[in-house]
């Protein structure tokens, strides 16, 4: 037992790592030197095969496939999904499984874009036959114009880095961000070519921040019918600040006989004319409200809602107005909150 106690004692505990700040951030500054470094040069050897493929993939008649593998595999997802969500429809194919059924996905017309280092994957280069056997056009982005995949390529687009970043020599790094960002000017060549605006990019992104901003407008927004506060010219302050209360807007728009706005009247309205009304049953709503309310028209988008109340002095409503100027709804700043428009 006491033997036991003492081979325990003796056993060496493992060193702890430790940070050396200095040479981290070294480190830190070299690599992204060399990732840098990497894409300037590539960005100096963009020429005619770039602009080929650009038109090769802007004129396909079928589908854009990205496939690879690894870490290849990794960036051939990211650009998939960039050309998917900037308007041109795409979709990644992992190579090993297109080798074991996936292949059936790619039809004659499609472009396969094929993303590797060494341009000698095997899962990739084995693809090739197969691939042209089916009528696909292929387009090659690897760090070797003289590999196998580039040289079965249609076009070839050139992504060779002088070293990786790793210190190692050996982690995909310097070789991944060119890549990447090859891929993501090819993705963006093709939306400027096809005109792709900020609508489109919304479309395609409904769900986002960006897509509820460019998508929304105020007439989803907006109160109307029994939830719009409103009452007539000829109505006094009481029966003003009772259909505030019950709409629960912190304001109420005037109309007059024919239904046009005649002014607003609100929160900060009741607190101003509070020391100079003596009766609240009777005093006309005309003479206390304001007369020249800020409106905005239906068919605008939500966001444009913001300017319009932020600009000073800032208001928390707006009244709506169809394209003639008629009252057509109301709508608060928190309205704009529920919908995520701000």
């Amino acid at each position: 037992m006491i033997a036991h106690e003492s081979a325990e004692a003796t056993r060496a505990e493992p060193a702890r790592a430790a940070v050396d700040p200095a040479r981290a951030l070294a480190l830190a500054r070299d690599v992204l030197a060399t990732e840098a470094a990497a894409i300037a040069a590539i960005s100096a050897r963009l020429g005619a095969p770039f602009v080929a493929a650009v038109e090769t993939i802007l004129h396909c008649s079928g589908r854009v496939v990205v496939t690879g593998i690894g870490k290849s595999g990794h960036v051939a997802r990211k650009l998939a999904a960039t050309l998917a969500s900037t308007g041109t429809p795409a979709f990644f194919v992992h190579a090993a499984e297109a080798g074991h059924g996936d292949l059936g996905m790619i039809a004659p017309g499609d472009i396969v874009v094929m993303l590797s280092n060494s341009g000698e994957t095997d899962e990739l280069v084995l693809l090739t036959p197969h691939l042209k056997r089916q009528g696909a056009t292929l387009i090659a982005l690897t760090g070797s114009e003289h590999s196998s995949l580039a040289q079965a390529a249609d076009v070839h687009l050139d992504a060779a880095v002088d070293a990786e970043a790793c210190p190692l020599g050996l982690a995909p790094t310097a070789s991944t961000t060119a890549a990447l960002a090859l891929g993501d000017a090819l993705a963006l060549a093709l939306l400027d070519a096809r005109g792709f605006g900020t609508e489109d990019f919304a479309r395609s992104h409904p769900g986002g921040a960006l897509g509820r901003r460019l998508l929304t407008r105020v007439v989803d927004v907006m109160r109307t019918g029994r939830d719009l506060p409103t009452v007539v010219a000829t109505a006094t302050l009481g029966e003003a600040i009772v259909e505030m209360s019950g709409k629960g807007m912190g304001m109420t728009a005037v109309v007059d006989g024919r239904g046009q706005i005649a002014g607003i009247f609100t929160d900060g309205d009741l607190r101003r004319c509070l020391d100079r009304v003596r009766d609240v049953a009777r005093t006309p709503i005309v003479d206390v409200m304001t007369r020249t309310p800020r409106t905005i028209e239906a068919s605008r988008l939500a966001i444009d809602c913001v300017d319009t109340m932020e600009t000073p002095p800032k208001v928390s409503q707006l009244l709506v107005v169809d394209g003639a100027g008629a009252l057509v709804g109301a709508l608060h700043l928190h309205d704009l909150f529920r919908a995520r428009v701000v």
